[in-house]
């Protein structure tokens, strides 16, 4: 495996360089109830280098102007960006029917796309042909927005006011997930996420009944929107929270052990969007083996026990001096 691009590691503002990425087609309404037409629309996700902040727009259609115009709302709230890497149209072939369109608006817009941003001061790098693991930090990051949105939201039909609430609060939900300990202090249960990049602080949703269970034609509009929002969160969550708990064949006492003082995600059901419980380990419970199986765990609600299967480790951190 080759070292990681300078860009990947060098200090930027968030969103100074970017990876860009489409996502869909998802179907929206022109209008709610009877007599409305349904049209084709995209998401285009752009994944920021340095911090993996996620930003998303929603866009029309596969057009040139199109996505100049989701690039200018971009960079009036996140700031201009003065590199943007994104896919080679030749990392699509052998797509299926509904890449094809995205293919083509590739391939004969690559020009006119890196032209334009050239006049704004805009360096535009396109990856190898038939290199896509060249793009594996927004290719990922589309991944989880498009593999689960298709799932808990494909035969929905909303209005485009609808939708953009949907990937809005998508994003944020994306923003929130923890990146590593704030700091090696025992008594701090804070965790970095791109939103402490991005707004200075964690981001929190607005309180919301759980109805995940609720039959959609019970639901209101806005509803039907935090129901989607809600299905979203437990398939990525659960996703998230399996990349972070690497688990190996169990023949040998090979791999990481706890450690006291590592601060670490608690799984558990029934979290609400944007809220992940987190705790410290201060004590370990070893077997006759010498095997840690359950720990002692100090959170913001008090002392609890829970096994190491239920837990998953932040990364980069160094065990305490205790």
């Amino acid at each position: 495996m080759g070292s990681l691009p300078a860009d990947r590691v060098t200090k930027h503002f968030p969103f100074s360089v970017v990876g860009v990425d489409y996502a869909g087609p998802l179907i929206i309404k022109d209008k709610k109830g009877r007599g409305s037409k349904s049209s084709k629309c995209y998401v285009c996700v752009f994944i920021c280098f340095s911090v993996k902040a996620v930003h998303i727009e929603v866009v029309s259609d596969l057009t040139t102007n199109s996505f100049l115009m989701a690039l200018r709302r971009f960079a009036a709230r996140r700031g201009k960006p003065a590199k943007i890497y994104s896919d080679n149209g030749s990392n699509f072939v052998g797509a299926n029917n509904k890449l094809k369109d995205f293919l083509a608006f590739i391939k004969s817009n690559n020009a006119d796309i890196s032209n334009s941003c050239v006049d704004e001061g805009i360096e535009w790098h396109f990856i190898p042909p038939n290199s896509p693991h060249f793009g594996g930090l927004w290719e990922a990051g589309v991944k989880s927005v498009k593999s689960h949105l298709r799932r808990v939201a494909g035969n929905a039909s909303l209005t485009f006011e609808e939708l953009n609430t949907l990937l809005v609060q998508i994003e944020a939900v994306l923003n929130s997930r923890p990146l590593s300990p704030l700091s090696s202090n025992s008594q701090d249960l804070s965790a970095l996420t791109p939103s402490h990049f991005l707004v200075g602080r964690p981001l929190t949703a607005i309180v919301e009944h759980d109805l995940t269970a609720v039959p959609s034609n019970r639901l209101q509009r806005f509803e039907h929107i935090q129901q989607i929002l809600q299905h979203f969160w437990r398939r990525w969550q659960r996703e998230y929270l399996s990349e972070l708990q690497e688990r190996k064949k169990w023949r040998s006492n090979i791999g990481d052990q706890p450690k006291v003082g590592q601060l670490v995600l608690i799984k558990e059901d029934g979290q609400p969007p944007l809220q992940w419980k987190l705790g410290r380990i201060v004590k370990l419970h070893s077997g006759r083996d010498e095997i840690t199986r359950v720990v002692t765990l100090k959170t913001e609600h008090g002392e609890m026990q829970r096994s190491v299967a239920k837990l998953c480790p932040l990364p980069n951190q160094s065990p305490s001096a205790s």
